[in-house]
Formats: structure tokens, C-alpha cells, sequence
């Protein structure tokens, strides 16, 4: 019998715990939390100073009664949940069943699956720490009295399953903001004036306009039409230009931090192409460990829930021996590097890293993933880099006086002298720095060398070139902009930001366009609702206060149920304010000026679990309803109907393409009085043996997209991505599927065998590709 018992959470970890431990440890997993909140109550009394009423998860009844029936038998009991507040709270959870006196239970925080990072741990553990679990218990708690007020109100007010959440309405609120600066963006028109000139060296220069007049582009000159941007070709074009000044300075690049959670969500996003859920996930598997041949299981990199950027002695000593024997000590900074966290970073933990130099990512090759080998060269690469030395540029820049000195143009030409850490890595940039650097920059930059140049040297025009442009208005969120909105802005933590990002889009408050999130009708209409009723709580600023009050709670310095109290008695009053005052969206009906085509009365705007669409006035005598949309100023546009060219059977009447709840249909112009329905033409036939049926676009009930058969529930074959009409050249299958990824570009993939084949090349998609169908 082991005389140690070792709790982890996760059974992926049981078998390298083991090896590691020896026999005389007994290793037991708790597969994820053993208690939480009932499902169908509030589960917190509020007239007992919000005491929870934690029950046992259903199907974990038999995983408790393990540990337990094990604790009973060992003499100390060492709680190794994972070493953040929801492991902290499967730590409480499990002490609380085990019937052995506190000084025998003990927690362990294992932040790497290494024979050094676990038994350095089981040698050093320390006390359950209560100021965690109670900061964990009050977002829990705080998580569960919005969510169970407010969804009912959602239920009542606009329709049943709709849910409310402490951070998740937030989320959908910045997504509802930037949709509206985008319909209220009204471009301005700029041009820019670059000219090409010509020195006793080559190459040509390129150069663009900065100042007129002395008065600088940008601040106090804008170039707002044709006609101006003429004016300032022909005073360039009309007389001699010189070089007026010439500056040549070092230019330094400094290598970025290790990653945080946060920053490795965004960055598997640009370069990788994964959503937050893929790079939590696969981050996870090299966390808990992969077997190594002849090694056993290992874990690659530390834990992956971390907003710190420490790095431990050890390892940095390791980084630096690998940089000196690797890249030279010319790469090799005086000192190690030690970068700041942000104010509420928990320093306990490291930046994510890889546990150990002995693996680089060539040696692990055979036993990871494709997906798994990215994200690990990934992380280790930004982790090497951020030890290594600056890269170094010489950027010379130029000015030239045109049109006697009035007018100014400037040429910089930079050329890379050092890589330093860009020998490694080179961190990626969203499109909204990319937007803004070109809309800024005022001066035209070459990578590379400009000619020998000295003040008062002639050059010779060759062209001036004048570009039209306009501002752009801000774009839309991905998974990498949106996670960096919410980071920078203290709304939740990385580590829930997968789960956040999957119930906005489930719930069909927001829905994915060439993957960027755009709220859906109905997403606009509870996140109206729920701002008028709930100003604070939707407040961005609230809800980074209240993150740092559970901060409080986890330092010591603040008292869980207070912070509760101070919540919940304006919040309880909101709640019963807004049973009144929220607009019944399901009663409404608002009048239009558009006449219904069947009867002669008027349109009223009504709302349905799809969004807002016209209905007659005269209803239910007349049944007749169109779907509208609103353009940037609001005012309604109907769209027409899209006649397939066919007459009913039935009546003789035309028939309509129409989008319904689960994708398109075919009906009768008279629907639903004549009751003709059908399913569109399809130009790929269903593969299914024996089915007649052809695949068309189809959506589920959280609005997902996917192609599914004509004949169904008669056939219910269906395939997530766009069916193609094509044999597999490897297994001969009737048909692929097109996937378009910003990593691979445009490929084809058999739903039967998944060979992978080469397609058409189109502009491929700013994200992940779509899920796999389940089988």
C-alpha cells in the first residue's frame, strides 16, 4: 500500500507522476472539478451572507469516492491540481471530503511535467491557499447571481435560452461598439505625392511629400483632393531639387517578452492560424506531457495559464548557454534580460517556456502533432529570442528642398546590420497597427541603401506619382484583436477567453464573417437592452474594477463576501427595475410607412427568434412578411424577392428562394397560405449510396454553417466545409471539401479518407480553419 497520495486533475498526468514518484505514491486524477453550483438554482443563499451550496457534480461521485477510499489509507495527502484559482478550488473541493486532520493535506503547484519540476514540487509543498480559493469562489459566485437574474429577463423579454454573463455581455458589447464606428465611419479622401529622383549613383531614390510651405503633412497640411495634389506636382516639377539635410542614425530593435497566455492566444492566431480553444488545447496536451521514446512521458513547456513574464535563475542560465553555443556570444546580451509583468500579473508562475533546452523542437518532430510541433517551435523560438541581443539598423534619412526650399521631400532607406533576436523570431502585428502605420506614415521607407548623399547635391526628377486614397474605418475583431482588446482592458482573464469566445457565437448573439466577429441582429438587440438596464454592469470599466477587487480577495487585502455585498444591492435593485422598464421585444410592434403588397395595409416591424423582419399590420387575416435591412443611417431597405424563374405546382404562383432559421428553402410566393416548400437545386450530388439528394448550405440551431443533403431526415449526410464537385484522387470518393486557411491558403480534403490535395489558390481566410465534422 503507497503511503502518499497524490491528486492531479487532469489523467493525462497520472502516468508520468507516477514514474516519477515512485511506488511509494498512489497517483489519482480528479478529471476536472468534483463540486460546483447545482444547475437548476441559484445555489447561493444571500440572506446567509452569500454562502454557497456547492453539490457534487453528477458522474463524479465515483472519482470521490476513489480519493477518498484512498486518503483513508495514506499518511499525507499531497493536492496537485493545476497551480491556478480553479485548481486551487478542486484543491478545497477534494480536502473538504477527505476525513483526515489539515496538518496531512498539503498542496503541491507543479508548474512543469519534468522529474526535476514534480519532485522539486511534492519536496517543497506548502498550505492550501484560502485568499485564492475564496478570489475563485466570489467570481464563481458573482459569475452565477448575473447569469441566473438576468437570463430569465432575456427569457421573458426577447426569448427562451438566451443567457447573460459578468464578462461574456461585456465581450459582446465591444463587439456591438465596433460595429457601430464602422457604420458611422465616414471616409476622408487624402492623396499622397511621391516622386522619383535620380542621383550621380544608383539606385533611383523614392521619396515622398512631407511638408509645403513649412507647413508638415499630417499636422497642418492634408492633401484632401486632385486638384491640390496637381498644384504640388507642378511646383515640384517647375525648378531644381537639392538635398537639404541628410541624418543617418542607429536604429534599435529590442526582442519581445516570453509568452503569457494572452499573448500566445494571439500570436497562435496570426501566425498559426488557430482560435483561442486550438492553443488552449494543444498548449494543455504539452503541458500535461508526450512520451518521449525511451524516456516516457515529459512535459515540453511550463503551465500555460500565466500573465507573468519571470522567467526562474535556472532556466535563464540554460537559455544563455544555449545562445553562447548556439548563435555566438555576439547574440548573447552583458546580462540576462528581465521583463516587466503588467500590475496584476500572479509572479508565483512563469512565462510560458520550454521546460528544457535538451528538447528543441527538431528532436520532438517524430512524437508530436503537426499542431503540437507548431505551437511548441512557436513558443520555444519567442522564448530563445527574448534572451538574445537587439537587432540593429542603420537608417539614413533624407530631405530635399523642391520649388526653392518650399516644398519638401523625404527619402529613408534602412538596411539591417545586426539580427540579434530576429535570427529566432519576429513577432506578428494585427491589421489595426497595419492600418494605422500606412495611414501615418508620412515619409516613403525603403529596405534597403540609399545612394551616397551630401546637403546641396542635385538630383534629377524622374516621376512624381499621385495616389488617391481614404481612411479606412476600424475593422472588425478577430479571435487574436479581440483577445488583446479584452487583455488590455482587464475584462476576465486569458484563461477564459476560449470559453467567452465560444458561448457568444453558440448563443448567436455574434456570428463569424471571413472570421471576424459581427454581431447578429439579436446580438444587437440584448446588448441594447441589457446597456440601458444595466449600465454598470455592461461597463467596461466596472468590469475591470471588479477583476481587481478579486485580485484584492487573492492578495489578502479585501474581504470576498464584502466585495459581494457592495455588489449585489444596487445590482438586485437594477434587476427589479428592469422587470418593469425592459422593452417586451416579443410584444413589439412598430409601425413602418411601407404597404403590404398583398392587402394594401402597413408593414409593422416585428421580431422573431431570427431578428427583426416586416409583418402585416392586417395579421393574422393577412400573413404576408419580408425581411429588411437597415442601412448606416438606420432607415430601412426591403429586400426584393429572389424568384427562381419556377411556378408553383399547387397555384401556378411564383416561387421564392427564402432564408429560413436552418438555411435556405424553396416556397410558394403565397406561403404559408399555400403551404408549396422545397429544397434548393444543388450543383453537388450527396455521396451517400443510394440517395438522389444533392449537398446545399444549411445552418444549425446556433447558426453555424454547413452543407447538408436535400433529401434529409431521409439522409442526414451533411459536412461542415463547402462541398465541391470532385473525386478524391487518392480513395476515388464522390466528393471534397474546400477549406481556406490563412496557413495553408486553399485546399481540398476528402470528407472519407482526409487526403489533402491541391485546389485553385484564392485569398486565403485571417484565422482558423472550420472544425471537423464530427463522425
Amino acid at each position: 500500500m503507497a503511503k502518499f497520495l497524490v491528486v492531479v486533475e487532469s489523467p493525462t498526468k497520472v502516468k508520468a507522476l507516477k514514474k516519477y514518484l515512485g511506488k511509494d505514491y498512489e497517483v489519482l486524477a480528479s478529471k476536472g472539478h468534483v463540486k460546483d453550483l447545482p444547475d437548476r438554482s441559484l445555489g447561493v443563499d444571500i440572506d446567509k451572507d452569500f454562502e454557497p451550496q456547492y453539490v457534487t457534480i453528477p458522474g463524479k461521485e465515483k472519482v470521490l469516492r476513489e480519493i477518498k477510499a484512498a486518503a483513508n489509507e495514506a499518511e499525507r495527502i499531497y493536492l496537485a491540481p493545476d497551480p491556478d484559482r480553479e485548481g486551487e478550488a478542486i484543491a478545497w473541493h477534494i480536502a473538504s471530503e477527505i476525513a483526515k486532520p489539515a496538518d496531512q493535506i498539503q498542496r503541491v503547484l507543479i508548474q512543469e511535467i519534468t522529474k526535476k519540476g514534480v519532485q522539486d514540487a511534492i519536496s517543497h509543498p506548502g498550505d492550501l491557499d484560502a485568499n485564492k480559493y475564496e478570489s475563485q469562489q466570489a467570481r464563481r459566485i458573482l459569475d452565477r447571481l448575473v447569469g441566473y437574474q438576468i437570463s430569465p429577463l432575456l427569457w421573458k423579454k426577447v426569448k427562451r435560452g438566451l443567457s447573460a454573463g459578468r464578462v461574456q455581455s461585456v465581450a459582446v458589447r465591444l463587439i456591438c461598439e465596433r460595429e457601430a464606428e464602422i457604420r458611422k465611419f465616414k471616409p476622408d479622401e487624402y492623396w499622397t505625392v511621391d516622386a522619383a529622383l535620380d542621383s550621380a549613383s544608383p539606385p533611383t531614390i523614392l521619396s515622398r511629400l512631407v511638408s509645403v510651405d513649412d507647413r508638415k503633412l499630417g499636422k497642418d497640411l492634408k492633401i484632401e483632393n486632385g486638384d491640390q495634389a496637381a498644384a504640388v506636382k507642378a511646383r515640384i516639377s517647375s525648378g531644381s531639387i537639392e538635398v537639404k539635410s541628410v541624418q543617418q542614425r542607429e536604429r534599435k530593435k529590442n526582442p519581445v517578452p516570453p509568452f503569457t497566455t494572452s499573448k500566445l492566444q494571439q500570436e497562435a492566431f496570426r501566425k498559426l492560424g488557430f482560435n483561442v480553444k486550438r492553443t488552449m488545447s494543444v498548449a494543455q496536451s504539452l503541458y500535461e506531457g508526450v512520451d518521449i521514446e525511451g524516456e516516457g512521458p515529459l512535459g515540453l513547456i511550463t503551465y500555460m495559464r500565466t500573465d507573468s513574464t519571470r522567467i526562474a535563475d535556472d532556466a535563464l542560465t540554460a537559455v544563455r548557454d544555449f545562445i553562447q553555443t548556439k548563435y555566438g556570444g555576439e547574440n548573447l546580451p552583458d546580462k540576462a534580460i528581465v521583463y516587466k509583468s503588467k500590475k496584476s500579473a500572479q509572479d508565483a508562475h512563469e512565462a510560458i517556456r520550454p521546460t528544457s533546452l535538451e528538447y528543441p523542437p527538431d528532436r520532438v518532430t517524430d512524437v508530436l502533432s503537426k499542431e503540437q510541433l507548431s505551437l511548441y517551435r512557436l513558443i520555444w523560438n519567442r522564448f530563445v529570442a527574448s534572451q538574445m541581443k537587439p537587432a540593429l539598423y542603420d537608417q539614413l534619412s533624407v530631405d530635399f528642398a523642391a520649388d526653392r526650399g518650399k516644398v519638401t521631400l523625404r527619402a529613408s532607406g534602412s538596411r539591417l546590420v545586426f539580427k540579434g533576436f530576429l535570427e529566432v523570431y519576429e513577432e506578428g502585428h494585427d491589421e489595426e497597427r497595419r492600418r494605422a502605420d500606412e495611414e501615418d506614415d508620412a515619409e516613403q521607407v525603403s529596405e534597403g541603401i540609399l545612394p551616397p548623399l551630401k546637403e546641396g547635391d542635385k538630383v534629377q526628377l524622374n516621376k512624381v506619382d499621385l495616389q488617391q486614397h481614404f481612411t479606412q474605418p476600424p475593422p472588425r475583431f478577430n479571435e487574436s484583436s479581440l483577445v488583446k482588446e479584452l487583455d488590455e482592458k482587464g475584462i476576465g482573464r486569458p484563461s477564459t477567453y476560449a470559453t467567452i469566445l465560444s458561448t457568444i457565437v453558440d448563443r448567436g448573439y455574434i456570428k463569424k464573417a471571413e472570421n471576424r466577429y459581427e454581431p447578429t441582429v439579436l446580438g444587437e438587440k440584448v446588448n441594447e437592452l441589457l446597456v440601458q438596464a444595466f449600465p454598470d454592469v455592461l461597463s467596461v470599466l466596472f468590469t475591470a474594477g471588479m477583476e481587481e477587487s478579486l485580485d484584492k480577495v487573492e492578495e489578502g487585502t479585501a474581504q470576498w463576501r464584502q466585495l459581494l455585498k457592495t455588489f449585489y444591492a444596487p445590482f438586485a435593485s437594477k434587476v427589479k427595475e428592469a422587470e418593469g422598464s425592459m422593452t417586451n421585444v416579443k410584444a413589439s410592434s412598430e409601425p413602418t410607412d411601407i404597404v403590404c403588397d398583398r392587402c394594401g395595409s402597413i408593414f409593422h416591424i416585428k421580431w422573431s427568434s431570427r431578428g427583426e423582419f416586416l409583418g402585416c399590420s392586417n395579421y393574422p387575416k393577412c400573413r404576408a412578411t419580408r425581411e429588411f435591412v437597415r442601412d448606416a443611417d438606420g432607415k430601412i431597405i426591403v429586400n426584393e424577392p429572389k424568384y427562381t424563374g419556377d411556378k408553383c405546382p399547387k397555384c401556378s404562383k411564383d416561387m421564392i428562394l427564402r432564408s429560413g432559421r436552418y438555411g435556405d428553402y424553396i416556397s410558394c410566393q403565397d406561403y404559408p397560405q399555400c403551404p408549396t416548400v422545397k429544397s434548393p437545386q444543388s450543383d453537388v450530388k450527396c455521396p451517400e449510396s443510394g440517395c438522389s439528394g444533392g449537398l446545399v448550405p444549411r445552418r444549425t440551431k446556433v447558426g453555424k454553417n454547413f452543407w447538408g443533403c436535400t433529401n434529409y431526415p431521409g439522409c442526414q449526410y451533411a459536412v461542415w466545409d463547402k462541398p465541391v464537385n470532385k473525386p478524391c484522387p487518392a480513395c476515388n470518393f464522390p466528393i471534397l471539401t474546400e477549406r481556406t486557411t490563412k496557413k495553408d491558403g486553399t485546399r481540398h480534403i476528402c470528407p472519407s479518407c482526409k487526403a489533402v490535395s491541391e485546389a485553385p489558390q484564392t485569398a486565403p481566410a485571417d484565422g482558423e480553419s472550420a472544425d471537423e465534422p464530427e463522425v
